[in-house]
Protein backbone atom coordinates (compact mmCIF):
# COMPACT_ATOMS: atom_id res chain seq x y z
CA UNK A 1 0.00 0.00 0.00
CA UNK A 2 1.33 3.67 -1.26
CA UNK A 3 0.92 4.99 2.51
CA UNK A 4 2.93 1.95 4.17
CA UNK A 5 5.43 2.81 1.63
CA UNK A 6 5.63 6.61 2.22
CA UNK A 7 5.33 5.85 5.67
CA UNK A 8 8.74 3.53 5.20
CA UNK A 9 10.52 6.73 3.88
CA UNK A 10 10.35 8.37 7.32
CA UNK A 11 12.87 8.68 10.40
CA UNK A 12 11.77 6.98 13.14
CA UNK A 13 10.51 9.59 15.25
CA UNK A 14 8.46 10.51 12.28
CA UNK A 15 7.10 7.28 12.25
CA UNK A 16 6.89 6.62 15.89
CA UNK A 17 4.59 9.80 15.91
CA UNK A 18 2.23 8.52 13.23
CA UNK A 19 1.70 5.14 15.27
CA UNK A 20 1.68 7.14 18.06
CA UNK A 21 -1.19 8.54 16.98
CA UNK A 22 -3.15 5.91 15.40
CA UNK A 23 -3.02 4.37 19.23
CA UNK A 24 -4.46 7.76 20.46
CA UNK A 25 -7.46 8.02 18.66
CA UNK A 26 -8.09 3.43 18.34
CA UNK A 27 -8.25 4.19 22.43
CA UNK A 28 -9.90 7.53 22.27
CA UNK A 29 -13.00 6.45 19.63
CA UNK A 30 -13.40 2.70 21.24
CA UNK A 31 -14.44 4.50 24.06
CA UNK A 32 -15.94 7.89 24.00
CA UNK A 33 -18.63 7.68 21.60
CA UNK A 34 -20.03 4.93 24.23
CA UNK A 35 -19.87 7.33 27.12
CA UNK A 36 -22.80 9.11 27.12
CA UNK A 37 -24.80 5.92 26.97
CA UNK A 38 -22.80 4.12 29.58
CA UNK A 39 -23.89 7.45 31.85
CA UNK A 40 -26.87 8.21 31.29
CA UNK A 41 -27.49 3.69 31.14
CA UNK A 42 -25.90 1.93 33.62
CA UNK A 43 -24.68 4.80 35.64
CA UNK A 44 -28.24 6.43 35.61
CA UNK A 45 -27.12 10.30 35.55
CA UNK A 46 -29.28 13.22 34.79
CA UNK A 47 -29.22 14.23 31.43
CA UNK A 48 -28.06 17.97 32.70
CA UNK A 49 -24.85 15.64 34.23
CA UNK A 50 -24.59 13.72 31.11
CA UNK A 51 -24.02 17.51 29.14
CA UNK A 52 -22.06 18.38 32.66
CA UNK A 53 -19.18 16.01 31.97
CA UNK A 54 -18.96 15.73 28.47
CA UNK A 55 -18.75 19.33 28.58
CA UNK A 56 -16.06 19.22 31.09
CA UNK A 57 -13.93 17.26 28.85
CA UNK A 58 -14.16 19.24 26.06
CA UNK A 59 -13.25 22.30 27.92
CA UNK A 60 -10.60 20.64 29.45
CA UNK A 61 -9.31 19.83 25.87
CA UNK A 62 -10.13 22.93 24.03
CA UNK A 63 -9.72 25.15 26.67
CA UNK A 64 -6.23 23.91 27.77
CA UNK A 65 -4.23 23.75 24.32
CA UNK A 66 -2.67 27.24 25.17
CA UNK A 67 -1.09 25.72 28.41
CA UNK A 68 0.18 22.50 26.32
CA UNK A 69 1.77 23.64 23.43
CA UNK A 70 3.25 25.85 26.03
CA UNK A 71 4.72 23.58 28.05
CA UNK A 72 5.68 21.30 24.99
CA UNK A 73 8.18 24.58 23.48
CA UNK A 74 9.73 25.15 27.33
CA UNK A 75 10.10 21.32 28.76
CA UNK A 76 10.69 20.16 25.25
CA UNK A 77 8.07 17.59 23.04
CA UNK A 78 8.50 14.58 24.31
CA UNK A 79 7.70 14.79 28.21
CA UNK A 80 4.68 16.31 27.20
CA UNK A 81 3.47 13.23 24.96
CA UNK A 82 4.42 10.91 27.55
CA UNK A 83 2.79 13.02 29.96
CA UNK A 84 -0.73 13.20 28.17
CA UNK A 85 -0.94 9.17 27.12
CA UNK A 86 -0.04 8.34 30.97
CA UNK A 87 -3.05 11.41 32.39
CA UNK A 88 -5.53 9.56 30.08
CA UNK A 89 -4.28 6.02 31.21
CA UNK A 90 -5.50 7.29 34.34
CA UNK A 91 -8.32 8.79 33.40
CA UNK A 92 -9.71 5.65 31.50
CA UNK A 93 -8.31 3.74 34.37
CA UNK A 94 -10.27 5.64 36.76
CA UNK A 95 -13.60 5.06 34.30
CA UNK A 96 -13.26 1.27 34.99
CA UNK A 97 -13.93 2.01 38.84
CA UNK A 98 -15.87 5.64 38.94
CA UNK A 99 -19.58 5.06 39.83
CA UNK A 100 -20.27 8.65 40.87
CA UNK A 101 -20.71 12.19 39.46
CA UNK A 102 -17.74 13.73 41.14
CA UNK A 103 -15.26 10.74 40.04
CA UNK A 104 -16.52 10.64 36.66
CA UNK A 105 -16.47 14.49 36.52
CA UNK A 106 -12.02 13.84 37.29
CA UNK A 107 -12.07 10.97 34.93
CA UNK A 108 -13.22 13.12 32.17
CA UNK A 109 -11.23 16.11 32.85
CA UNK A 110 -8.23 13.99 33.05
CA UNK A 111 -9.04 12.58 29.73
CA UNK A 112 -9.29 16.33 28.36
CA UNK A 113 -6.26 17.78 29.67
CA UNK A 114 -4.42 14.58 28.30
CA UNK A 115 -4.70 15.54 24.83
CA UNK A 116 -4.42 19.38 25.38
CA UNK A 117 -0.88 17.82 26.53
CA UNK A 118 0.03 15.74 23.81
CA UNK A 119 -1.81 17.35 20.44
CA UNK A 120 0.72 20.57 20.00
CA UNK A 121 3.48 18.89 21.07
CA UNK A 122 2.84 15.50 18.24
CA UNK A 123 2.31 18.22 15.68
CA UNK A 124 4.97 20.58 16.69
CA UNK A 125 7.60 17.21 16.79
CA UNK A 126 6.05 16.05 13.59
CA UNK A 127 7.00 19.25 11.73
CA UNK A 128 10.32 19.51 13.63
CA UNK A 129 11.04 16.00 12.20
CA UNK A 130 10.05 15.87 8.91
CA UNK A 131 11.57 19.52 7.91
CA UNK A 132 10.97 20.32 4.31
CA UNK A 133 8.94 16.72 3.69
CA UNK A 134 6.30 18.62 6.04
CA UNK A 135 3.00 18.24 3.80
CA UNK A 136 4.10 14.92 3.34
CA UNK A 137 4.57 14.15 6.67
CA UNK A 138 1.28 15.62 7.72
CA UNK A 139 -0.50 13.89 4.69
CA UNK A 140 0.75 10.83 6.50
CA UNK A 141 -0.17 11.10 9.62
CA UNK A 142 -3.91 11.99 8.57
CA UNK A 143 -3.62 8.23 7.34
CA UNK A 144 -2.78 6.67 10.47
CA UNK A 145 -5.18 9.45 12.19
CA UNK A 146 -8.05 8.53 10.03
CA UNK A 147 -7.84 5.08 10.55
CA UNK A 148 -7.85 5.07 13.92
CA UNK A 149 -11.16 7.15 13.81
CA UNK A 150 -12.22 4.39 11.56
CA UNK A 151 -10.81 1.30 13.53
CA UNK A 152 -11.80 2.66 17.60
CA UNK A 153 -15.63 2.85 17.24
CA UNK A 154 -15.91 -0.51 15.70
CA UNK A 155 -13.35 -1.97 18.35
CA UNK A 156 -15.17 -0.27 21.42
CA UNK A 157 -18.84 -2.11 19.62
CA UNK A 158 -17.66 -5.75 20.26
CA UNK A 159 -16.21 -5.05 23.63
CA UNK A 160 -19.63 -2.97 24.76
CA UNK A 161 -21.22 -6.02 23.76
CA UNK A 162 -19.27 -7.08 26.82
CA UNK A 163 -19.35 -4.67 29.27
CA UNK A 164 -18.58 -0.55 29.32
CA UNK A 165 -15.99 -1.16 31.69
CA UNK A 166 -14.22 -4.01 30.03
CA UNK A 167 -13.86 -1.27 26.90
CA UNK A 168 -12.66 1.59 29.74
CA UNK A 169 -10.31 -0.78 30.59
CA UNK A 170 -9.08 -2.26 27.01
CA UNK A 171 -8.55 1.72 26.12
CA UNK A 172 -6.97 2.18 29.23
CA UNK A 173 -4.27 -0.28 28.15
CA UNK A 174 -3.72 1.12 24.91
CA UNK A 175 -2.85 4.10 26.01
CA UNK A 176 -0.26 2.62 28.55
CA UNK A 177 1.60 0.63 26.05
CA UNK A 178 1.36 4.14 23.98
CA UNK A 179 3.00 5.71 27.68
CA UNK A 180 6.12 2.80 27.42
CA UNK A 181 6.91 3.05 23.69
CA UNK A 182 6.82 7.05 23.79
CA UNK A 183 9.00 7.11 26.63
CA UNK A 184 11.80 4.69 25.76
CA UNK A 185 11.71 4.68 21.93
CA UNK A 186 10.87 8.45 20.97
CA UNK A 187 14.29 10.28 20.81
CA UNK A 188 14.27 13.61 22.76
CA UNK A 189 13.74 16.78 20.59
CA UNK A 190 13.09 20.33 20.86
CA UNK A 191 12.72 22.83 18.40
CA UNK A 192 14.39 26.17 19.86
CA UNK A 193 17.09 25.24 22.43
CA UNK A 194 19.08 28.16 22.12
CA UNK A 195 16.59 30.81 22.85
CA UNK A 196 17.16 33.14 25.73
CA UNK A 197 14.37 32.31 28.53
CA UNK A 198 11.21 34.40 28.78
CA UNK A 199 8.23 34.49 30.61
CA UNK A 200 5.29 32.48 29.18
CA UNK A 201 3.19 36.22 29.15
CA UNK A 202 5.86 37.11 26.18
CA UNK A 203 5.77 34.16 24.37
CA UNK A 204 2.07 35.01 24.17
CA UNK A 205 2.56 38.18 23.66
CA UNK A 206 4.10 36.72 20.28
CA UNK A 207 1.77 34.49 19.30
CA UNK A 208 -0.82 37.16 19.88
CA UNK A 209 1.25 39.94 17.75
CA UNK A 210 1.20 37.50 14.73
CA UNK A 211 -1.68 39.27 12.59
CA UNK A 212 -1.20 36.65 9.79
CA UNK A 213 -1.18 34.07 11.73
CA UNK A 214 -4.60 35.27 13.76
CA UNK A 215 -6.39 35.75 10.94
CA UNK A 216 -5.34 32.44 9.25
CA UNK A 217 -6.52 30.84 12.41
CA UNK A 218 -10.13 32.54 12.56
CA UNK A 219 -10.47 31.80 8.45
CA UNK A 220 -9.62 28.15 9.65
CA UNK A 221 -12.74 27.88 11.82
CA UNK A 222 -15.06 27.64 9.15
CA UNK A 223 -13.21 24.10 7.91
CA UNK A 224 -13.52 23.07 11.40
CA UNK A 225 -17.51 23.70 11.31
CA UNK A 226 -18.15 22.49 8.48
CA UNK A 227 -15.63 18.90 8.84
CA UNK A 228 -17.52 18.67 12.18
CA UNK A 229 -21.07 18.10 10.56
CA UNK A 230 -20.17 14.75 10.19
CA UNK A 231 -20.05 13.79 14.10
CA UNK A 232 -23.50 16.19 14.56
CA UNK A 233 -25.55 17.31 11.46
CA UNK A 234 -25.02 14.27 9.33
CA UNK A 235 -26.14 11.52 12.33
CA UNK A 236 -28.71 13.41 13.03
CA UNK A 237 -29.95 13.63 9.66
CA UNK A 238 -29.50 9.87 9.06
CA UNK A 239 -31.91 9.22 12.25
CA UNK A 240 -34.42 11.39 10.63
CA UNK A 241 -34.48 9.33 7.31
CA UNK A 242 -34.14 6.19 8.93
CA UNK A 243 -35.77 5.96 12.43
CA UNK A 244 -35.34 1.97 12.19
CA UNK A 245 -32.07 2.01 11.10
CA UNK A 246 -29.87 4.56 12.72
CA UNK A 247 -26.97 3.00 13.63
CA UNK A 248 -26.73 1.00 10.23
CA UNK A 249 -26.96 4.67 8.30
CA UNK A 250 -24.68 6.20 10.73
CA UNK A 251 -22.09 3.80 10.85
CA UNK A 252 -22.10 3.98 7.02
CA UNK A 253 -21.64 7.76 7.48
CA UNK A 254 -18.13 6.60 9.22
CA UNK A 255 -17.38 4.25 7.18
CA UNK A 256 -17.26 5.99 3.74
CA UNK A 257 -15.97 9.17 5.77
CA UNK A 258 -13.03 6.95 6.91
CA UNK A 259 -12.91 4.90 3.99
CA UNK A 260 -12.41 8.38 1.67
CA UNK A 261 -9.28 9.50 4.23
CA UNK A 262 -7.45 6.49 4.50
CA UNK A 263 -7.29 5.56 1.06
CA UNK A 264 -7.57 8.60 -0.66
CA UNK A 265 -5.43 11.23 1.54
CA UNK A 266 -1.79 10.88 -0.28
CA UNK A 267 -3.54 11.08 -3.72
CA UNK A 268 -5.53 13.73 -2.79
CA UNK A 269 -2.28 15.28 -1.53
CA UNK A 270 0.22 15.10 -4.02
CA UNK A 271 -2.85 16.31 -6.16
CA UNK A 272 -3.26 19.30 -4.69
CA UNK A 273 0.78 19.75 -4.07
CA UNK A 274 1.73 19.14 -7.78
CA UNK A 275 -1.13 22.01 -9.16
CA UNK A 276 -1.19 24.65 -6.67
CA UNK A 277 0.96 26.11 -3.53
CA UNK A 278 -0.65 26.07 0.25
CA UNK A 279 -2.25 28.50 -0.18
CA UNK A 280 -4.67 27.93 -2.87
CA UNK A 281 -4.78 24.33 -2.28
CA UNK A 282 -6.38 25.81 1.20
CA UNK A 283 -8.78 27.76 -0.39
CA UNK A 284 -10.22 25.37 -3.33
CA UNK A 285 -10.47 22.53 -0.22
CA UNK A 286 -12.38 24.82 1.95
CA UNK A 287 -14.91 24.87 -1.50
CA UNK A 288 -14.87 21.15 -1.36
CA UNK A 289 -16.16 21.77 1.99
CA UNK A 290 -18.68 23.83 1.02
CA UNK A 291 -19.99 21.99 -2.29
CA UNK A 292 -20.41 18.80 0.06
CA UNK A 293 -23.55 19.96 1.75
CA UNK A 294 -24.70 20.38 -2.16
CA UNK A 295 -26.40 17.26 -2.41
CA UNK A 296 -28.25 17.44 0.76
CA UNK A 297 -29.52 20.90 -0.22
CA UNK A 298 -30.86 18.99 -3.56
CA UNK A 299 -31.95 16.39 -1.64
CA UNK A 300 -33.10 17.65 2.14
CA UNK A 301 -35.56 14.75 2.80
CA UNK A 302 -36.45 11.19 1.60
CA UNK A 303 -40.20 13.12 0.55
CA UNK A 304 -38.55 15.43 -2.40
CA UNK A 305 -36.63 12.31 -4.36
CA UNK A 306 -37.42 9.31 -1.76
CA UNK A 307 -35.56 7.62 0.79
CA UNK A 308 -32.78 5.85 -1.55
CA UNK A 309 -32.12 9.11 -3.28
CA UNK A 310 -31.81 10.65 0.37
CA UNK A 311 -29.82 8.20 1.47
CA UNK A 312 -27.16 8.56 -1.62
CA UNK A 313 -26.98 12.69 -0.60
CA UNK A 314 -26.20 12.15 2.76
CA UNK A 315 -23.69 9.30 1.85
CA UNK A 316 -21.88 11.84 -1.04
CA UNK A 317 -21.78 14.34 1.60
CA UNK A 318 -19.43 12.87 3.90
CA UNK A 319 -17.73 11.50 1.22
CA UNK A 320 -17.00 15.30 0.31
CA UNK A 321 -16.28 16.27 3.71
CA UNK A 322 -13.62 13.70 3.78
CA UNK A 323 -12.24 14.83 0.46
CA UNK A 324 -11.79 18.62 1.31
CA UNK A 325 -10.76 17.86 4.85
CA UNK A 326 -8.02 15.43 3.45
CA UNK A 327 -6.97 18.25 0.54
CA UNK A 328 -7.22 21.00 3.54
CA UNK A 329 -5.38 19.00 6.32
CA UNK A 330 -1.46 18.84 5.35
CA UNK A 331 -1.16 22.19 4.19
CA UNK A 332 -3.60 23.78 6.93
CA UNK A 333 -0.47 21.98 9.52
CA UNK A 334 2.23 23.47 7.24
CA UNK A 335 0.71 26.59 7.24
CA UNK A 336 0.60 27.02 10.87
CA UNK A 337 4.45 26.17 11.32
CA UNK A 338 5.57 28.76 7.87
CA UNK A 339 3.34 31.49 10.24
CA UNK A 340 5.14 30.54 13.45
CA UNK A 341 8.63 31.14 11.56
CA UNK A 342 9.69 28.19 12.99
CA UNK A 343 9.79 29.65 16.89
CA UNK A 344 7.17 28.92 19.45
CA UNK A 345 5.87 25.97 17.16
CA UNK A 346 3.99 24.05 19.90
CA UNK A 347 2.58 27.46 21.32
CA UNK A 348 1.08 28.57 18.19
CA UNK A 349 -0.15 25.29 17.51
CA UNK A 350 -1.55 25.65 21.09
CA UNK A 351 -3.20 29.15 20.54
CA UNK A 352 -4.62 27.84 16.89
CA UNK A 353 -6.36 25.00 18.53
CA UNK A 354 -7.85 26.84 21.42
CA UNK A 355 -9.12 29.39 18.72
CA UNK A 356 -10.74 26.85 16.01
CA UNK A 357 -12.01 25.25 19.61
CA UNK A 358 -14.47 28.05 20.63
CA UNK A 359 -15.38 28.35 16.91
CA UNK A 360 -15.85 24.62 16.83
CA UNK A 361 -18.25 25.08 20.26
CA UNK A 362 -19.89 28.50 18.66
CA UNK A 363 -20.63 26.62 15.14
CA UNK A 364 -22.40 23.71 17.05
CA UNK A 365 -24.48 25.85 18.95
CA UNK A 366 -25.64 27.84 16.20
CA UNK A 367 -25.86 24.41 14.04
CA UNK A 368 -28.46 22.69 16.52
CA UNK A 369 -30.37 25.75 16.66
CA UNK A 370 -30.73 25.97 13.07
CA UNK A 371 -31.21 22.22 12.75
CA UNK A 372 -33.82 22.62 15.00
CA UNK A 373 -35.48 26.20 12.97
CA UNK A 374 -35.46 24.30 9.78
CA UNK A 375 -37.20 21.10 10.79
CA UNK A 376 -40.42 23.23 12.35
CA UNK A 377 -40.52 25.30 9.36
CA UNK A 378 -40.31 22.27 7.36
CA UNK A 379 -37.32 23.35 5.15
CA UNK A 380 -34.29 20.80 5.99
CA UNK A 381 -32.30 22.79 3.38
CA UNK A 382 -31.89 26.14 4.92
CA UNK A 383 -29.11 24.01 7.61
CA UNK A 384 -27.08 22.75 3.84
CA UNK A 385 -27.55 26.39 2.80
CA UNK A 386 -25.97 27.78 5.52
CA UNK A 387 -23.44 25.14 5.79
CA UNK A 388 -22.27 26.16 2.00
CA UNK A 389 -22.06 29.54 2.76
CA UNK A 390 -20.12 29.35 5.51
CA UNK A 391 -17.66 27.31 3.32
CA UNK A 392 -17.99 30.00 0.87
CA UNK A 393 -17.30 32.73 3.53
CA UNK A 394 -14.34 30.84 4.52
CA UNK A 395 -12.96 30.35 1.25
CA UNK A 396 -13.15 33.69 0.22
CA UNK A 397 -11.41 34.69 3.18
CA UNK A 398 -8.37 32.63 2.25
CA UNK A 399 -8.34 33.52 -0.99
CA UNK A 400 -7.69 37.59 0.57
CA UNK A 401 -4.87 36.05 2.96
CA UNK A 402 -3.27 34.65 0.14
CA UNK A 403 -3.20 37.42 -2.34
CA UNK A 404 -2.03 39.55 0.74
CA UNK A 405 0.37 37.09 1.23
CA UNK A 406 -0.66 36.64 4.50
CA UNK A 407 -0.29 32.64 3.89
CA UNK A 408 3.61 32.84 2.86
CA UNK A 409 5.00 35.44 4.58
CA UNK A 410 8.85 35.93 4.89
CA UNK A 411 10.07 33.67 7.58
CA UNK A 412 13.91 33.41 9.41
CA UNK A 413 15.74 30.48 8.57
CA UNK A 414 15.13 27.18 11.52
CA UNK A 415 17.25 27.37 14.76
CA UNK A 416 19.03 24.33 14.87
CA UNK A 417 17.32 21.10 16.33
CA UNK A 418 18.54 19.50 19.10
CA UNK A 419 17.36 15.93 20.07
Amino acid sequence: MEAFRQFGSFGWPSRMLMVNQFGINLGFYMLMPYLAGYLAGPLGLAAWAVGLVLGVRNFSQQGMFIIGGTLADRLGYKPLIVAGCLLRTAGFGLLVVAHSLPAVLIASAATGFAGALFNPAVRAYLAADSGPRRVEAFAVFNVFYQAGILAGPLAGLALMLVDFRIAAAVAAAVFAVLTVAQLFALPQHSADPVTEKTAVLDDWRIVVANRSFLWFAAAMIGSYVLSFQVYLALPLHAAALAPQHESLLVAAVFVVSGLVAVGGQLRITRWFAARWGAGRSLMIGMLILAVSFVPLLAVPNSGRFGAAAAVVALLASAALLAVGSAAVFPFEMDTVVSLSGNRLVATHYGFYNTIVGVGILAGNLATGALLQAARDAGADELLWGAMALIGLVAALALHRLERGGHLAPEVAEPTSARR
